[in-house]
């Protein structure tokens, strides 16, 4: 890119170089060191406006050169149907085809000249364009965005050309099979619910889908209470105010008739899907149980307990003398490849679940000795693994946010979600509230005597039968 990047890190660091304390100016020359919690204390703000449609105007003003702008929608996967899922990531295809004001060529020089990325992503509650520019150039990457969102051309020759994009896409991502086994989870534990469409959509979707498809989406999504207009880096709040007045201001709040498109109830489901192929090398598995949704509180316990476990990989340095006793033991026995947790949480619920990649011979152990961590979280986890875990996920939180990009990401959806950006100071209070018994209890309640869903992919014969799973989520104990 050619406009120059902040070092990473310099989010806090910034603001405490432009604030004239005596203390904090003496840091520049390295003759002071400033705490953990003035860190936190010193963070930016991020302030939050509403334009009279409803569409919300967030920004974090961090100081930097560059800033990244960008409109995060409530729209995704979800909110499809049988026959349109994948109809919102053909429309990100369509974002960089070209507008009605600026052909696809144009769009191009437009974005180049600034010395721009402009970028979108589809999941499956959310849609967001962003792009990231010089601070000077805001005005201009506010105007391109509003263009994509509200004048893509949608012209048939695009569409299709961009159905044959998408199905090469498509056959890449079968190569991917993390993101493969991951769908299969989601596809068995929200089973007959919209929540278990993939983000692609099946390939049979991407060859029929219409203009008037994708048409009747934006209609449908696209409505200014459902948007974030969302900034980060060297932004002026009540400038990007005036600019969201000058380009949304006519986006629509209003549905016609009863169109109001309301989130179905999502539906877990204890289960299992088995995609076996003993001609590949490794063994992908997926397991999970079903957890709260993003803005209950006990999310916080569950993410450390998921930091407790921790995360493993071949290339990984420590050896038997990683602080996770599951890497521990993954090293020890050499029961996998690699294993990771997750917590995908969604407005409603959540998946929190072990990824792990391993050899087809050692499937069962890296399963017992998975469930058994597990089970160690309901009953005897310690004060030192909290602390570990808590430690872990701090720092977690804070290395995310290391540019105006992720910060800009994390506003939009915290806007989405909670309705409010969630500070770092509040995220380090809730995680320092987290307790053994805390963890012990809510662990319990998502976990312990739950049935799990599990995803195979792989040669994985020697994946245990699914009552034997379903019976490693209790312990029998006298």
């Amino acid at each position: 890119m050619a406009a120059s990047v902040c070092r990473v890190g310099s989010t806090v660091g910034r603001v405490f170089a432009h604030t004239r304390n005596p203390i904090l100016l003496s840091l520049r020359s390295g003759q002071a060191s400033f705490s953990y919690a003035q860190c936190l204390a010193g963070a930016p703000e991020t302030r939050l406006s509403t334009l009279d449609n409803g569409l919300r105007v967030a920004s974090e003003e961090t100081g930097h050169a560059t800033c990244t702008v960008g409109l995060w929608i409530s729209a995704g996967s979800r909110y499809e149907s049988e026959k349109t899922n994948g109809a919102g990531f053909f429309l990100e295809h369509m974002a960089f085809k070209g507008t009605k004001k600026h052909p696809q060529t144009a769009l191009e020089q437009e974005v180049e000249s600034m010395g721009a990325h402009l970028n979108a992503y589809t999941s499956r509650e959310h849609t967001a364009y962003y792009m990231k520019t010089l601070a000077k150039d805001l005005p201009k990457a506010v105007e391109l965005l509003s263009e994509v969102v509200q004048s893509c051309s949608l012209s048939e020759a695009d569409i299709e050309q961009q159905r044959g994009v998408i199905l090469r896409e498509l056959e890449e991502v079968e190569g991917n099979l993390q993101e493969v086994c991951l769908d299969l989870l989601h596809a068995t534990a929200y089973q007959g619910t919209p929540l278990g469409h993939s983000v692609l959509g099946p390939s049979n979707n991407a060859r029929n889908l219409m203009r008037q498809d994708l048409v009747d989406y934006i209609s449908s999504h696209y409505k200014a209470p459902r948007m974030v207009l969302a900034a980060a880096g060297g932004v002026n709040h009540e400038e990007l105010v005036g600019l969201a007045k000058s380009h949304f201001s006519s986006v629509s709040f209003e549905y016609e008739g009863d169109a109001i498109p309301v989130l179905s109830p999502c539906r877990f489901t204890g289960s299992e899907v088995r995609l076996r192929d003993d001609w590949l090398p490794l063994a992908h598995i997926a397991i999970a149980v079903e957890g709260p949704s993003a803005s209950s509180p006990d999310i916080v316990p569950l993410m450390v307990a998921n930091s407790i476990l921790g995360s493993y990989d071949l290339t990984y340095g420590g050896g038997e003398h990683l602080s996770s006793r599951l890497a521990q033991l993954a090293v020890k026995d050499k029961c996998c490849h690699s294993f990771q947790t997750f917590l995908s949480s969604y407005s409603d619920s959540s998946l929190m679940g072990i990824y792990f990649v391993s050899e087809k011979n050692f499937i069962e152990d890296m399963m017992h000795w998975s469930q058994n961590a597990w089970m160690n979280l309901c009953t005897t986890v310690t004060e030192s693994d909290v602390s570990r875990g808590k430690n872990a996920l701090k720092a977690s939180l804070i290395g995310q946010l290391n540019g105006t990009t992720p910060i800009c990401d994390d506003v939009g959806r915290h806007i989405l979600n909670y309705g409010r950006r969630i500070p770092l100071a509040e995220w380090d209070a809730r995680i320092d509230a987290v307790t053994p018994r805390m963890v012990r209890d809510v662990c319990s309640k998502y976990i312990y005597d739950k049935c799990p869903a599990v995803a195979a992919v792989g040669p994985i014969e020697q994946l245990p039968d699914y009552n034997r799973m379903r019976s490693a989520m209790y312990w029998l104990r006298f």
